[in-house]
């Protein structure tokens, strides 16, 4: 296949498309206002079918080859997106975040996400195209991610306090901190919070202006997304390695994950079964993208994985981990829904 490049139609009908949709869900959503699982259900099935719209544009306007290598790569960063919604609820349970709150650090989290995916996206696909060797070390890091998932038992152990997590640390060594939350505000000034200086023990010291638990969060959901993205792109990248297409794949699955988390808050315990499905797909991808250096960087195996196959294999994955998860659910004990 020739290199799908840059077209300026298509470059221009995503950007317009996502940023519509950026604003149109920011207008929706603009109150801090709970946000009901029936609400969440109906802006995911939104998302899903704004991707799979791109899908058919890539798929009318150029071919299906191209339509599927992004759509296996759309399906393949939503799966791996599972495993950090539940390090975010975790974020959230340790910083005592509720609902109400969750959804505006998300906004800001995956706008965040938008931004550091494009760098990582630019440089992962320039190294791989550099050097088929590079495909030898992003195999590695899918694989390994693969392994740690593994060892932690499926999530299923104690939920990590991410309180005292390093970016917080770090937070409070650039400014002071307010031990409160206040509002649904990021950051409070110093005249806003003292009053008769009552509150002068719920500080970490003096300033100006103070973080409060809720940008503490932010700075937490951040950097784990920052450490997730060393698995998901490098993932991503062994699908396709065009830069446009592994960056429309990636943003059209992100753009869906605020409304997917409060979905699979509500489902999380009766999908066990999900996260081994991932596993499994980790180990695949790292599977495909060493035969595939291998073809280049030593010698043709006469192994070639197409994109409908890849597709095929990660749709089929996923299906029989959600079907397993319903006819096996898991415990039903009240430890289980704590831990859900």
């Amino acid at each position: 296949m020739e290199h799908f490049g840059f077209p300026v139609e298509t470059i221009v009908i995503f950007l317009a498309v996502v940023g519509v949709s950026i604003y149109l869900d920011l207008f929706a959503h603009k109150k801090a206002t709970e946000i009901s699982v029936a609400d969440a259900a109906k802006w995911s099935v939104f998302w899903i079918a704004l991707a799979l719209s791109f899908y058919g544009y890539l798929w009318g306007r150029f071919s299906k080859e191209w339509a599927d290598l992004y759509l296996a790569g759309y399906f393949l960063e939503k799966s791996l997106s599972v495993d950090n919604l539940m390090v975010f609820m975790a974020i959230f349970a340790s910083f005592g975040i509720k609902s109400v709150l969750q959804h505006r650090i998300l906004y800001w989290g995956i706008l965040g996400a938008l931004v550091f995916r494009a760098i990582f996206v630019l440089i992962g696909t320039s190294l791989f195209m550099a050097s088929p060797w590079v495909g030898f070390v992003f195999a590695a890091l899918v694989a390994w991610s693969g392994v740690q998932m593994l060892k932690s038992g499926g999530g299923g152990g104690e939920i990590e306090d991410y309180s005292d997590h390093w970016s917080v640390r770090l937070t409070g060594r650039m400014m002071p901190i307010y031990t409160k939350l206040h509002f649904d505000r990021f950051f409070v000034r110093h005249q806003e919070i003292f009053v008769n200086g009552e509150t002068a023990k719920q500080v970490t010291r003096s300033g100006a202006l103070y973080a409060t638990p809720a940008f503490l969060c932010l700075a937490a959901i951040e950097t784990s997304d920052l450490a997730f993205s060393f698995d998901s792109v490098p993932a991503v990248i062994s699908v396709t390695q065009e830069p446009l297409l592994v960056y429309a794949a990636m943003i059209f699955a992100i753009l869906g994950l605020r409304s997917l988390y409060f979905v699979l808050a509500a489902l999380t315990r009766y999908l066990v079964y999900l996260e081994k499905a991932v596993i499994a797909l980790l180990f695949f991808i790292a599977t495909k993208m060493t035969l595939q250096s291998w073809n280049h960087a030593i010698g043709d195996t006469g192994i070639h994985i197409s994109p409908g196959v890849s597709l095929m294999i990660i749709l089929g994955t996923l299906g029989i981990g959600v079907v397993v998860s319903l006819m096996f659910p898991g415990p039903k004990d009240e430890d289980a829904k704590d831990r859900a």
